[in-house]
């Protein structure tokens, strides 16, 4: 297994960011596209005293995790506390526009092929949820992001997080060994595609679209590996601290990840084309499509 020092080069760039209308970094891109996490320590979203008073557990739907914005219909989901609703949409829309410009200067290939954003205001401590999930649930097992319900036929999952503990409490994450060596460690174990199973699966309502062969590969993998418990404590890892005040991007269907700690967190979710990223061959779809010799689309 490489050493920390070896696996931290490997897995994380770390850029001196302090403005969200950030200057482009000539690698970021490719860095990104590799499986590395961009590690923004000094980039910030500070809140407001009137939006401090939103960091409260109890403003989360009991039924749900997070509270949920999709900028562009304005739909907001799960906050318990019907007073509260427009201060936790205008906190999650200036957050969506605070990491639009970010991608505009750090990311700018991306700007005009990403789409269906989604954001999250994660206000639980990590140890809370995940005593309530189950295994294929709990987000603390080293997983690659894919969605039971939400087929996403090869596009990738890219995520810009940002601490804002006003405690001083870190975000405290693993991170796991580089795609390519994750799938062809993982391949000889997962189920083969039965396009009749996806179809009915379908049928039922199951998925909300029928899951292509790329998406039952990645859903296989993602249970495969959290249900691993060797690999979860033996596997290729690195423990990473995020300090509040910090932001961090990655791409969640490439980058193993396991959150371990914390409370109180914004999240921007983008899909991305895999035609327009810079090298598709980095792509797990790619990957995966070498490993089984056909298309999985």
């Amino acid at each position: 297994m490489p050493t920390g020092d070896i696996m931290r080069e490997q897995a994380v760039l770390t850029l001196p960011l302090r403005q969200w209308a950030a200057q482009e970094a000539s690698s970021a891109v490719s860095e990104l596209e590799q499986g590395k996490v961009l590690f923004l320590p000094e980039l910030a979203f500070t809140l407001s005293e009137q939006e401090l008073p939103l960091l409260d557990p109890a403003l989360v739907d009991p039924k749900r995790k997070n509270i949920s914005y999709q900028p562009l219909s304005g739909k907001l989901t799960g906050v318990a506390v019907a007073e509260r609703r427009q201060q936790v949409q205008q906190l999650l829309e200036r957050y969506y526009q605070s990491c639009r410009q970010l991608i505009a200067g750090l990311l700018p290939e991306y700007q005009e092929a990403l789409h269906h954003p989604t954001g999250s205001l994660r206000l639980h401590p990590v140890s809370a949820w995940r005593a309530n999930s189950s295994w294929r649930k709990d987000d603390s097992r080293l997983h690659v992001d894919a969605f039971p319900s939400r087929p996403n036929y090869g596009e990738r999952i890219l995520r810009i997080f940002t601490n804002i503990n006003p405690h001083g409490e870190h975000r405290q994450w693993r991170v796991g060994e580089p795609f390519p060596e994750l799938a062809e460690r993982f391949m000889p174990r997962l189920a083969r595609y039965s396009a009749f199973s996806s179809w009915l699966q379908h049928q039922v309502r199951i998925p909300k679209t029928r899951r292509s062969h790329y998406d039952h590969l990645m859903l296989q993998l993602h249970d495969a590996m959290k249900a691993d418990g060797d690999y979860q404590q033996q596997g290729p890892q690195l423990a990473l601290a995020f300090p509040p005040g910090s932001s961090w991007i990655c791409f969640s269907d490439q980058t193993p990840h396991a959150a371990m700690g914390g409370q109180f967190m914004l999240e921007q979710t983008f899909l991305l084309p895999v035609d327009k990223m810079q090298d598709p061959q980095r792509s797990p779809l790619k990957v995966l499509e070498q490993l089984r010799g056909q298309p999985l689309i």
